[in-house]
């Protein structure tokens, strides 16, 4: 099977990181994806919810679409989330399956400075999820990640999580850009600042 890997800190996840993952899927034609929030992102300070909190939001944003899977795999490795270890653990448990990893358009001139990039590109594929408009240019990478990276475009949609959590720490509406289930749970857990 085609997997493709939605990591993030999903801190909350919103509609962006489901519409990259489905542009993904949709444009190389991947059998599933799969969701792994991360305990400890490297280049992050901590996170406004708890890994709990960030797994049960990531499971009821995806409960309904039978392609996505959540999984909690770095919470179970714990320390800190490098792409790397968490690819081992998988590739030692799924050894049948491709794995493509998807990141947004603007990590792909990153992928050098990635923690055993070399490894990684050696079994894996990049989908880099690039917005119309965004010129994102793959010879700009060393030659031997060239071909290690597909692309796929997504409808133009700025949102992140920052911005939503600071929208529902002033009581403002995040209407549309977050599934609903995940605001429900975000107001009846008092995340980010909401009264419950």
């Amino acid at each position: 099977m085609k997997i493709g890997i939605m990591g993030g800190t999903f801190d909350p996840i919103h509609m962006g990181h489901l519409l990259a993952a489905e542009a993904a899927r949709d444009s190389h034609a991947l059998d599933e994806i799969w969701f792994m929030p991360s305990h400890v992102p490297p280049h992050k300070r901590g996170a406004g919810a708890s890994g709990q909190q960030r797994l049960d939001m990531t499971e009821a944003a995806i409960q309904d679409v039978q392609q996505y899977e959540m999984l909690d795999i770095e919470m179970e490795l714990g320390g800190v989330s490098y792409t790397i270890d968490t690819m081992k653990e998988l590739w030692n448990r799924y050894p049948e399956h491709d794995f493509y990893f998807i990141i947004g358009a603007d990590m792909v001139n990153y992928l050098p400075k990635w923690e055993q990039i070399e490894e990684l590109a050696a079994r894996l594929t990049f989908i880099g999820v690039g917005r119309p408009g965004f010129q994102l240019h793959l010879d700009d990478l060393p030659d031997e990640l060239q071909d290690k990276v597909l692309l796929a475009e997504m409808p133009l949609v700025d949102i992140s999580s920052t911005a939503i959590r600071k929208r529902l720490a002033k009581g403002q509406s995040v209407r549309f850009m977050i599934p609903v289930a995940v605001h429900e749970y975000i107001v009846r857990s008092g995340l980010y600042g909401t009264k419950p």
